[in-house]
């Protein structure tokens, strides 16, 4: 399993050159039972990730291009009446892949935006009072443009709870966007990917990930950092109880993914930021001041006293 891992990832640096940190918190998430929320200008490979990174676990791939039109049975289905049987008969959403690609989640209405809810929150999906399971594993990756740009619409903090890490890919470095324009000239791209994995080794890897130990103390240490969100002065709103599951989910697929069953200090800390910080709102003032949530988590995750076992 180990020398798949080393392929998996050999081929996600191919195709997603530069990015390496990214990509393993996107495998980390995914072990973890998680979903991703990719914020970040168009054009800098989201979508080229996403792809890649199914195709290589040998998983089903959908793509969701969510406009201000889309509406909710697009993604969860819808009952369609069959004039020959003279009877309603379920259709399909989009959202029935292991991986969603849910592109430019917040160009949508805020009613569409909802019909994901359940789906992250449940792996279902309820139409006409029906529950129809999503395939296994199931997860959205999800993309969206700076609230700042025109058309598009905040999602609001009932979602953001749902996504497990937020991540910015950031523009590539010169030697590796140049080394993208030479693959794309060559006509080489993520279509070219291969299946690294499959179901079972999927399936193999989550239950190792299960595997992983967690001490009371780190899950102690977890809890601190959540309460103290909760508690600074510098946060209207800190992270929730969902919060410190998907922290604690994140660190054992983080200390699996380094070679090891269990999680020490550093997994949570360095997990934290990616999994906290989308959930904090700042206060007027530190908005005023222009303060960012990241870099303030990180003095507030710098100041807990770490336990010592």
């Amino acid at each position: 399993m180990d020398e798949k891992l080393g392929l998996f990832r050999k081929q996600m640096k191919e195709y997603f050159a530069g990015k390496e940190e990214i990509t393993e918190s996107v495998l980390c998430c995914f072990l973890a039972g998680g979903h991703v929320l990719l914020e970040d200008v168009p054009g800098v490979g989201k979508t080229t990730l996403a792809g890649c990174f199914a195709k290589s676990l040998g998983l089903s791939f959908g793509r969701i291009q969510f406009t201000p039109d889309t509406m909710p049975g697009d993604v969860t289905g819808m009952s369609v009446y069959n004039m020959k049987s003279g009877e309603f008969e379920h259709r399909d959403g989009a959202i029935m892949k292991n991986i969603i690609l849910a592109d430019e989640l917040n160009r949508t209405s805020p009613k569409t935006q909802s019909a994901l809810l359940e789906a992250m929150a449940e792996a279902q999906v309820t139409v006409d009072g029906v529950i129809y399971p999503l395939p296994s594993p199931f997860m959205v990756i999800a993309t969206q443009n700076p609230v700042s740009f025109s058309g598009t619409y905040p999602l609001p903090e009932a979602q953001l709870d749902r996504f497990m890490m937020r991540l910015s890919i950031g523009y590539p470095e010169e030697e590796e966007e140049l080394r993208m324009v030479r693959a794309h000239m060559e006509g080489r791209d993520a279509k070219g990917a291969e299946k690294i994995l499959g179901p079972e080794d999927v399936a193999g890897l989550k239950a190792s990930v299960s595997e992983v130990r967690i001490s009371d103390a780190m899950l102690s240490y977890m809890q601190q950092i959540v309460a103290a969100t909760r508690k600074d002065n510098s946060f209207a709103l800190g992270a929730s109880p969902r919060a410190l599951i998907h922290l604690m989910q994140a660190s054992r697929a983080k200390a699996f993914l380094e070679g090891r069953d269990f999680v020490k200090p550093d997994d949570i800390k360095q997990t934290s930021l990616k999994v906290l910080s989308h959930r904090l709102v700042l206060t007027t003032d530190m908005r005023l001041q222009k303060k960012e949530a990241q870099a303030l988590l990180n003095a507030l995750v710098h100041s807990i006293k770490i336990p010592v076992e």
